[in-house]
């Protein structure tokens, strides 16, 4: 290329215009919204407004105190669970420290799920210095939500939150409804978490058919709800307080969610007194699903002792699975004498499916441990039986069963 071309080039080069340097776009200031028309009849109604930087909240206080009855128990039962676990020589995932600070929580929403679902309740229960005490914080409509979600305070607080499916509900949705407002709100904290529907179905699987919170309201903790609104309602007398104006029935749904919170405590008190043994007109059930538990954990000298009782003070057919768990129990601890006693004890109370896995397991101690194989013969030929009487499985499930069955009875019958 000659001179002449590269003064031309580099001339072009140079007469190009520099790339504009793009410009940042401002996000617009948040725009406050205006108070709803029905603020003063809500006022009139015994809520309180609260105002802040992205609008307002209605607000609801109340404090109760310590020898507050709720059913059965006192609030302040609550200090007396706290103590047992202070107490305990075993861990638990339900167990508090007498410090912790602690928050029982519970919402209710215009949905089960989805984005266009609103929280228009958040009601929190904390233990004061005197007394409990219940706030609830209530969207004024969902322009006001951001004022609404900053309230809480959950931002801030730090506290072990203690619920009723809260774990699969109400904090996945106060965390979708937080993340609609992520450039506007502080961060929400993360909690340590205790759900007291997950106890529930620990504790009283196979013994209540029903484990909605009324329902172990009314057959555990000595609570029925007079007057109450059925939960399914709550969504739509909402949205016709916030259509109409009028607040007259929104103040029973406040009522339903102050009953949902203070049971709570008396659930958390009445689950830590049946894991600590107490409570005797508990079923012979719940006490083995207690004791389960606590294997579960591998807790096994607290399984062991609570699966112990369940045998001694329960006739043998209420005691079967309990003989069962604790076999399982003497079995990873190698006190295998005491496991083939609970197994045999459990073996005609149990459902036909755990009868097998004992089989099965008395097979396998008699021929690995006690070196009995006429005993291990014995128990591989029942569960072969038990297999191919049994109706209600699945041929194909039967067949594979049996082709392992077999193959224990022909080692067993070499070692002969």
């Amino acid at each position: 290329m000659s001179y002449e071309n590269k003064i031309l080039q580099m001339k072009k080069m140079l007469s190009k215009k520099p790339a504009a340097t793009p410009q940042r776009v401002e996000e617009p200031a948040y725009q406050k919204p205006t108070r709803p028309s029905y603020t003063e009849r809500w006022e009139e109604a015994g809520l309180t407004v609260v105002e802040n930087d992205f609008g307002i909240v209605f607000k609801r206080h109340v404090q109760y105190p310590f020898s507050f009855q709720h059913g059965h128990y006192q609030l302040q039962s609550f200090f007396d669970a706290l103590k047992k676990w202070q107490d305990a020589s075993f861990d638990h995932p339900y167990a508090l420290d007498f410090h912790e600070p602690v928050l029982f929580f519970d919402t209710e929403t215009t949905g089960l799920k989805g984005v266009g679902t609103h929280i228009f309740l958040l009601g929190f229960l904390e233990v004061d210095e005197e007394c409990f005490s219940l706030t609830q914080y209530i969207l004024a409509d969902p322009a006001h939500e951001a004022a609404f979600l900053f309230e809480s305070k959950l931002w801030k607080k730090l506290a072990t939150v203690i619920t009723y499916n809260g774990k699969s509900f109400d904090w996945p949705q106060l965390e979708t409804r937080w993340t609609l407002h992520q450039k506007t709100l502080p961060k929400l904290r993360s909690q340590r978490q205790i759900d007291l529907l997950h106890s529930s179905k620990r504790l009283w699987k196979n013994d209540m058919e029903r484990l909605k919170l009324k329902s172990v309201e009314e057959e555990k903790l000595g609570f029925s709800r007079k007057g109450d609104i059925p939960g399914h309602l709550a969504p739509i007398i909402y949205l016709d307080a916030v259509k109409s104006g009028v607040p007259d029935a929104l103040m029973k749904v406040l009522l339903h969610n102050e009953w949902d919170l203070l049971s709570l405590i008396t659930l958390y008190s009445h689950s830590t007194q049946l894991l600590f043994e107490e409570g005797y007109e508990e079923s012979a059930k719940t006490f083995t699903n207690i004791g389960k538990w606590y294997g579960d954990l591998k807790e096994s000298t607290q399984s062991v002792k609570v699966l112990e009782r369940v045998t001694t003070q329960f006739d043998a057919l209420e005691a079967g699975n309990a003989q069962y768990y604790l076999a399982l129990q003497h079995k990873k601890s190698k006190r295998y004498s005491e496991a083939i006693d609970a197994f045999v004890a459990s073996l005609h109370f149990v459902e036909a499916r755990t009868k097998l896995h004992v089989l099965e397991q008395l097979a396998i101690l008699y021929e690995h441990q006690i070196k009995d194989y006429k005993q291990a013969l014995y128990y591989t030929q029942q569960g072969i039986h038990l297999i191919q009487k049994n109706e209600q499985w699945r041929a194909e499930q039967k067949q594979k069963w049996v082709i392992s069955w077999e193959k224990r009875l022909l080692r067993l019958g070499n070692k002969k």
